[in-house]
């Protein structure tokens, strides 16, 4: 049968703001044809209970001096300070004290002073006066030494896993040395599109074993070695040498290894790991952060579209895969990717455990080529758009997490060991444990203004869109909080387990990043058409419009400013849309003054404090782009749009560097129109034929701070 997916019965071919039919149906499977997942009838806020709260300190990001990179990385999470490698003898150590240290508010004045670029539908991309950009790398680009030329007709799974895989996501930058001259560049690569891969593309059941491998291939992540260029904040992929760093990780060849109290549980069984230790591949990988001891984390998302043969597992195991996307109504659900075809272990009738095997945060070490990355049971298993850490005053490692979907929940894991300070190799190898054990919690939040709340947008009699909250436990090491469920339960079930305990549903909650200046945290809540329709939850405080075509930021300021804190307060400091439109926010600034901006999906920091803002799906009309504004002080809530990507594209990543002279994001999905083709393209971005996805960075002409 052919599964051509261009006919697709949608308005105007859109579904969640303007995300093209095809972008819902390679990057989601299509989950808007499906049945929200969160059937549950727990309640939205309930009263918070004042249970006894941990005493730890925290760090408030500036008070730790192993937290973020002195060259890079403000944006993406924390790096304490570079240890030597511990890699394979012939890759070169990485340098002692390069520079990583307490966020710095020397990198600029913190004030945004560039002019923001108007709202566009150009097909290339657009940054303000006084600032250029290239393209670091893009599909195909060669990633290993040797790696074969990219040949678009004759493409194969040997030469793509050797290759820059396809839609990138989550971008982090982490210095190799002092000077700031050279850097790892560490990239996701989320989903395919074979429509925009294969000329004459014949359908999903029409593609070649070989080419459904090749697409394996070009799911995961990439590490490349990076090269200032002429000390401008532009950087370039080094092109010579043996670049011991450089690394594709797959999903059709990568083996990772399963850690925390999960790992070994049934659940996670399969016939080829009958020890329930060793999983090939990671899909969908989406966000990410950098940790303080130098390695990158990545969340495994829409994994249920890679699954069939749902419908032929055992009974008491439906409600389980149908509660994370994957229906068990029918052998091949609408969206499903066909590689069963490639690999059977994708086909669930067969193997039913294997979709336990993803969803898990993965932990990738950049600086040692030769280690298998790790998936962290600890951690929950859900729809992970990403992690963030923290670093609490006492050394606990703070991680937050979104399930990126409708009505699904916030969480937050607290380690149980201390961060260990230090270049020595037994703190960093003390360090990379760290994930493995610790408690796992899910997000409850009370409001303020219920009774005022009616769907509209309209702001509440006080002022604002806020309230108290606490953090519910629902397992620490193999100890479950939750009745009826085991440690390995709720670890590989996180959602049922939240909806056991009654957690808040939200509007997509996405990227999660705490900020390293003040330890607040701030959560992209993308959007959610489906809230207040027909029998689905009705808005509330945190979530105000019924049909939430536009999303929200949320701010979340743990109690004491402790990070480790189960208690909170909450506030929405920016909810999306037309500023000229009343449902609007922006933290009480003048509206007027600010830029429209929809569908909020990333976040990142730049180093004086300023919260970037990357956006999917703009339901304005508009491309996509990033935009910045202060979260502190006379300017919080002035929101400026920095740039906008080509015709069909997310905007992905950002990362901005340490220094404050160079932003990177990804450019996901360019041209990724219902009807297009690599013979027919919607976007000829950027080489002027067909569209490639690709990683681009930004900076100033005059080489002063970026933003200001």
């Amino acid at each position: 049968m052919s599964d051509r997916p261009r006919l697709l019965p949608l308005l105007n071919g859109t579904r969640h703001g303007t995300r093209d039919a095809m972008t819902c149906l390679y990057r989601c499977g299509n989950a808007c044809d499906h049945p929200v997942p969160n059937t549950s009838d727990n309640a939205y806020f309930g009263d918070v209970v004042n249970a006894e709260v941990s005493r730890r300190g925290v760090v408030r990001a500036g008070a730790v001096g192993a937290l973020v990179l002195g060259f890079g990385g403000a944006a993406a999470g924390a790096l304490a300070g570079a240890a030597p490698a511990m890699a394979a003898p012939t890759a070169p150590d990485v340098p002692e004290n390069v520079g990583f240290g307490r966020p710095s508010t020397g990198a600029g004045s913190g004030a945004l002073t560039f002019k923001p670029i108007p709202p566009n539908k150009l097909d290339t991309l657009v940054v303000p006066n006084g600032y250029d950009h290239a393209v670091v790398i893009k599909w195909g680009d060669p990633v290993l030494p040797g790696a074969p030329e990219f040949d678009l007709h004759h493409q194969t799974a040997a030469a793509q896993s050797r290759q820059f895989g396809y839609n990138n996501d989550f971008v982090g930058v982490l210095p190799l040395d002092k000077q700031g001259k050279r850097a790892l560049l560490v990239v996701n690569h989320e989903y395919t599109n074979e429509d925009l891969m294969f000329p004459g593309f014949p359908g999903l059941d029409g593609l070649s074993v070989e080419q459904l491998r090749t697409a394996m291939a070009a799911h995961g992540m990439s590490v490349v070695e990076l090269e200032r260029v002429a000390g401008t904040g532009q950087w370039k992929p080094v092109g010579k040498g043996p670049r011991p760093y450089n690394r594709r990780v797959t999903a059709l060849s990568t083996k990772f290894d399963l850690t925390g109290p999960a790992a070994g549980s049934a659940w996670l069984k399969t016939a080829a790991d009958p020890r329930g230790r060793t999983v090939v591949g990671t899909l969908n990988n989406c966000a990410g952060g950098v940790t303080p001891w130098g390695t990158v984390l990545s969340g495994e998302e829409n994994f249920n579209q890679y699954f069939v043969g749902a419908d032929a597992v055992p009974a008491e195991l439906k409600p389980k895969l149908d509660r994370y996307g994957i229906s068990t109504a029918a052998r091949y659900p609408s969206g499903s990717r066909k590689w069963e075809r490639a690999d059977e272990r994708f086909d669930l009738a067969k193997h039913p455990n294997e979709a336990h095997r993803f969803g898990w945060v993965v932990e990738i070490d950049p600086f040692d080529p030769e280690s298998r990355p790790r998936k962290h049971t600890a951690m929950g298993r859900f729809k992970h758009e990403g992690a963030n850490v923290i670093v609490a005053k006492d050394g606990h490692v703070v991680a937050y997490m979104g399930d990126d979907e409708r009505f699904d929940y916030l969480y937050k894991f607290v380690s149980d060991k201390k961060f260990m300070k230090g270049n020595s190799w037994a703190a960093r190898k003390h360090n990379l444990t760290l994930l493995e054990s610790g408690t796992l919690y899910v997000a409850k939040l009370d409001q303020t203004s219920a009774a005022e709340i009616d769907g509209s947008g309209k702001l509440p009699a006080d002022g604002a869109f806020n309230g108290r909250g606490r953090w519910i436990r629902l397992v620490s090491g193999n100890r479950s909080f939750v009745d009826g469920m085991t440690a390995a339960d709720v670890l590989t079930f996180t959602r049922l387990a939240g909806d056991k305990v009654g957690a808040t549903k939200m509007d997509r909650p996405e990227d999660v990043e705490p900020s390293l200046l003040t330890g607040k945290v701030y959560v992209a809540l993308t959007n959610n058409t489906n809230r207040g329709v027909g029998s689905n939850p009705k808005a509330d405080e945190a979530n105000p419009r019924n049909a939430n075509k536009h999303g929200q930021i949320l701010e979340l300021v743990e109690d004491r400013n402790d990070n480790t804190s189960e208690t909170f307060g909450w506030s929405l400091p920016i909810v999306c849309g037309d500023p000229t439109d009343p449902s609007t926010f922006f933290a009480g600034y003048d509206k007027a003054k600010v830029s429209p901006i929809s569908c909020p999906d990333n976040v990142a920091f730049d180093a004086t404090g300023n919260l970037w803002i990357s956006t999917d799906g703009n339901a304005l009309g508009s491309n996509d782009g990033l935009f910045a504004t202060a979260v502190e002080g006379p300017e919080r809530g002035h929101l400026k749009q920095f740039l906008t990507v080509p015709l069909g594209a997310e905007t992905c990543g950002p990362f901005i560097t340490g220094d404050n002279r160079s932003v990177f994001v990804a450019v996901q999905h360019p041209g990724e129109i219902t009807g297009a083709s690599v013979e027919n393209p919607a976007s000829n971005w950027p080489d002027g034929d067909y569209a490639k996805p690709g990683v681009v960075v930004t900076w100033r002409l005059d080489g002063g701070p970026v933003g200001s």
